[in-house]
């Protein structure tokens, strides 16, 4: 009899044990998973930065460069991406509409700057950025239809030149704003 009582005892020391490094390899398990998971996740939220800071290397070659449409489009590439994982950014918007409008794509380029400075994100821009892209999207509106915009364009202008008030003489704006008071006569 007291041989088959250390038998049950071993028995259910050797189950114990057991259970035990079943519930530590399944801790270890779950460890290894949420900080695999907190890696992707931060790899994630750094995409959109990295496909911006190349869209705006590939606009900058654009924009000096003898092979232009093929920097363009790169630059519109990574823009896309970007938006993919981040479809509210008004800064890849505002770099999409750059792209495209070296690309000769005037319509397109005018809706994503509107889109760039229509949403509610479009806040988190600096005053200088959002006077900058203004200015840029009146140059459009007056380069696509000058009779039907120019008071549209007028309009931002204005805004441009108000969130650049103190901090700075906005020319580009001043000159384009003369220039629709004079079309309009």
């Amino acid at each position: 009899m007291a041989g088959m009582a250390t038998e049950v005892i071993l028995q259910l020391g050797i189950l114990i044990l057991a259970l035990s490094m079943i519930f530590l390899m399944y801790n270890i398990r779950s460890q290894i998973t949420q900080t695999s998971t907190r890696t992707r996740n931060k790899n994630h939220q750094s995409q959109p930065n990295r496909h911006l800071a190349l869209a705006s290397r590939h606009l900058a070659r654009a924009r000096s460069a003898t092979h232009r449409a093929q920097h363009a489009k790169s630059a519109l590439v990574e823009t896309d991406w970007a938006l993919s994982i981040s479809p509210k950014d008004p800064e890849a918007q505002l770099l999409r509409a750059q792209a495209l409008h070296l690309m000769g794509h005037r319509a397109a380029a005018l809706k994503s700057f509107h889109v760039a400075l229509s949403s509610r994100a479009a806040k988190s821009l600096s005053a200088a950025d959002r006077a900058d892209a203004l200015v840029k999207m009146a140059e459009l509106k007056v380069a696509v239809n000058r009779r039907r915009r120019v008071d549209s364009a007028i309009e931002d202008l204005v805004e441009a030149l108000e969130l650049s008030g103190e901090e700075g003489n906005n020319s580009e704006a001043l000159c384009l704003l003369g220039k629709c008071y004079d079309g309009k006569g």
